[in-house]
C-alpha cells in the first residue's frame, strides 16, 4: 500500500498520468460508484485510475438524506432482493466505515389502528431480511413514549408508533475517504480532468479516453484496457463519444431536501419517518450534524444539471407534510439550507408509472464498444455496485482473475476509537493529524466562523491531503456548511478563499473570482422567502 504524507496531492497524480502508458482500468466519474469501483480495482492488484470532471461527489453522492439503509419503503414496490442485498451492504459500511456511519433509529408514528399492525408488520419482514446483518429488532411504542421521544409530533389522534432501526452517514466525507482509499491501493485519482472524448481502436471497440486538466487546460490521451462509464446521470452523454446512436439509459429525478433547525424534533435521538405522504411519498426528517434534514421528494426532470435547483413545489410539499405532523412546523423563514441531488433512473417506464415505483437496483451494460456503463443503485450497494463492474469488466476483456476483497476492507481513517474532540471524530484516524496542525500553530485552531466549531487547521489539512480545490469543496463537501446553514457559508467564502489561495499559491485575482463564483452558486440554497410561489397554504 501506498502510505505517504503526500499520497494524495494531485500533482503528483497528474505526474502518475504522464508517466503511464497504460492502464488496466480507466474509470470515468468520481461520485459513490465510481469511487467505489476503484477501491474495488486497485485493491484486486490492477492498475486504476479515476478522472472526476469537477469535485469528488460534486454531484448526487453528495446531496442523499445521509441514510444508510435497505429501504423500507421499497419492501411497498416488492424489491424484496434489493432490500435484501442493501441491508448485508449497509452491515459492510457500519464494518469498514465506522468514524462515518452510524446505527440510526427511527419512529414512524401511526394515528390508525390498521396502520400500527400494517407498518410493524412490514418492519419485522425488514428485521427478518436482515438476519445476522440486524442493527435492531422493530418494536411498537405507545401513543405516550412516541411524544415522549419525538417531542414536537402531533398527538391528536395518535394510536403509538414503530420504532426500527437503519443507519446514517456523511455522504461526502464518505466519498473522500473512498478516494484516499484507491489511492493507498496505488490508484491515481484525479478531480477537476473532464473527459471530452474516447480513444477507439480499429475494430471501433474503445481502449481510452481524451481529458482536459481544468487547472492548466493540459490534454491527455490516456490509453486503458477497460473504459468504466460511471457518472451517474451523464451517462449518456459518455455513450453519445462511443456510439452515434445509443438508446437513452436514464431519466433523472430530482430529490429535494431542506434544512431547519434542530428544535423542530427536539430532545431526541430518533428520526421522523412518514411512510406515505398526500401523494404517496416517504418523508424524513432526520437528525444530522446538529440539524434537521427533511425530505425528500421524487420530481422527474427531462433536463440533467451539474447543480440542479429546488422547485418552489417541492418546498412546498416538505414544508406542507411537516405541518401536517409537527406541533410546532418549520416555515418558510426557518429554512436554513436547500438542497436537492439527481436520481438516474431507467430512461423509459411504464405509462402512468411514476419514478418512486422504478426499482433502485443498479443497471450495468456492455457497450458494442466495449466500454461498460454502471448506472441506477444508491449510496448504500456502491460496494457491490463496484464488485459486479469489475467482475463484469474482467470477463469482458479476459483481465486475469483477482478475488474481491472489498466486504472486509478498511476504509481509509476508518477507527473504532472515537475521537474526544466532537468535531474532529468524522476524520477518524485523520483527526490526530488536524489536532496536530492546531496544536503547533495557535493561529490554525481559531475557529474560520464565530457560530462554527470548525478551524482553519482543517480547511489546511483540506488541501494538503483531500485535493480539495476550490472554495464550494471546502464549504460544501470537506465541511457540510453549505448543507446546513448557506448563509453562513456565505459570510465565511472570503476567509477560505484566503487559505486556500496561501496553500495553493493563487493571487488576488483567484480570491475574488473564486469569492464569486461561490456566492453565485450558494445563492440557489437560500430559500427567498419574497418569492410569492413559495408561500405555504
Amino acid at each position: 500500500m501506498i502510505n505517504t504524507p503526500k499520497f494524495f496531492e494531485r500533482e503528483s497524480h497528474i505526474e502518475q498520468i504522464r508517466n503511464t502508458s497504460k492502464w488496466d482500468f480507466i474509470i470515468i466519474g468520481g461520485g459513490a460508484t465510481g469511487l467505489g469501483t476503484a477501491v474495488d480495482a486497485a485493491s484486486r492488484g490492477f492498475k486504476t485510475l479515476l478522472i472526476e470532471r469537477d469535485d469528488f461527489a460534486k454531484g448526487t453522492s453528495s446531496r442523499s438524506t445521509k441514510l444508510v439503509h435497505g429501504g423500507v419503503r421499497y419492501l411497498a414496490n416488492g424489491d424484496i432482493k434489493l432490500v435484501y442485498g442493501a441491508l448485508r451492504e449497509r452491515w459492510y459500511i457500519f464494518k469498514n466505515a465506522p468514524h462515518v456511519s452510524r446505527t440510526q433509529s427511527f419512529i414512524i408514528p401511526c394515528y390508525s389502528f390498521l396502520d400500527k399492525w400494517k407498518y410493524l408488520i412490514g418492519l419485522k419482514l425488514y428485521d427478518w431480511l436482515a438476519g445476522r446483518f440486524s442493527i435492531g429488532r422493530s418494536t411498537f411504542l405507545s401513543a405516550k413514549k412516541v411524544g415522549e421521544q419525538l417531542g414536537n409530533i402531533k398527538s391528536n389522534q395518535l394510536k403509538g408508533g414503530i420504532r426500527y432501526y437503519d443507519g446514517q452517514f456523511d455522504d461526502a466525507r464518505l466519498a473522500i475517504n473512498l478516494a484516499q482509499t484507491a489511492a493507498e491501493y496505488g490508484a491515481t485519482v484525479v478531480n477537476y480532468m473532464p473527459v471530452t472524448g474516447l480513444l477507439k481502436q480499429d475494430d471501433g471497440s474503445v481502449n481510452g479516453v481524451v481529458c482536459v486538466d481544468k487547472e492548466t487546460q493540459t490534454t491527455f490521451r490516456i490509453e486503458g484496457k477497460v473504459v468504466i462509464n460511471a457518472t451517474g446521470i451523464f451517462v449518456d452523454d459518455i455513450l453519445d463519444m462511443a456510439s452515434d446512436s445509443h438508446k437513452q439509459m436514464v431519466r433523472p429525478s430530482q430529490g429535494t431536501h431542506i434544512v431547519v433547525d434542530r428544535s423542530f424534533l427536539p430532545e431526541s435521538s430518533d428520526a421522523l419517518m412518514i411512510p406515505k405522504t398526500t401523494d404517496g411519498r416517504v418523508l424524513f426528517g432526520v437528525p444530522w450534524h446538529d440539524h434537521l434534514v427533511l425530505g425528500t421528494t421524487d420530481t422527474p426532470l427531462d433536463e440533467k444539471k451539474t447543480e440542479p435547483v429546488a422547485l418552489a413545489s417541492e418546498v412546498d410539499f416538505i414544508l406542507n407534510t411537516a405541518k401536517d405532523y409537527l406541533q410546532k412546523a418549520p416555515t418558510p423563514s426557518d429554512v436554513l439550507s436547500i438542497f436537492s441531488g439527481l436520481r438516474p433512473l431507467a430512461a423509459e417506464f411504464g405509462k402512468g408509472q411514476q419514478t418512486k415505483e422504478i426499482s433502485r437496483d443498479h443497471k450495468l451494460v456492455v457497450h458494442s464498444s466495449k466500454l461498460i456503463t454502471i448506472t441506477g443503485g444508491k449510496w448504500t450497494t456502491y460496494r457491490k455496485m463496484a464488485e459486479d463492474t469489475i467482475n463484469t469488466a474482467i470477463r469482458t476483456v479476459g483481465l486475469a482473475q483477482a478475488t474481491c476483497i472489498t466486504q472486509t476492507l478498511a476504509i481509509h481513517g476508518a477507527t473504532d476509537k472515537q475521537h474526544p474532540i466532537a468535531r474532529l471524530a468524522i476524520y477518524g484516524k485523520d483527526a490526530n493529524g488536524i489536532e496536530s496542525l492546531e496544536n503547533t500553530d495557535f493561529e490554525l485552531a481559531q475557529p474560520i466562523h464565530p457560530r462554527l466549531h470548525h478551524t482553519k487547521a482543517e480547511v489546511i489539512w483540506f488541501a494538503r491531503h483531500e485535493m480539495a480545490r476550490t472554495v464550494e469543496d471546502v464549504l460544501a463537501r470537506r465541511f457540510r456548511i453549505l448543507f446546513l446553514d448557506a448563509k453562513i457559508a456565505l459570510e465565511t467564502a472570503p476567509l477560505i478563499a484566503q487559505l486556500l489561495a496561501g496553500e495553493l499559491k493563487h493571487d488576488q485575482d483567484w480570491i475574488s473570482m473564486q469569492i464569486d463564483n461561490f456566492n453565485q452558486m450558494a445563492s440557489k440554497y437560500v430559500l427567498n422567502n419574497d418569492k410569492p410561489s413559495l408561500e405555504i397554504s
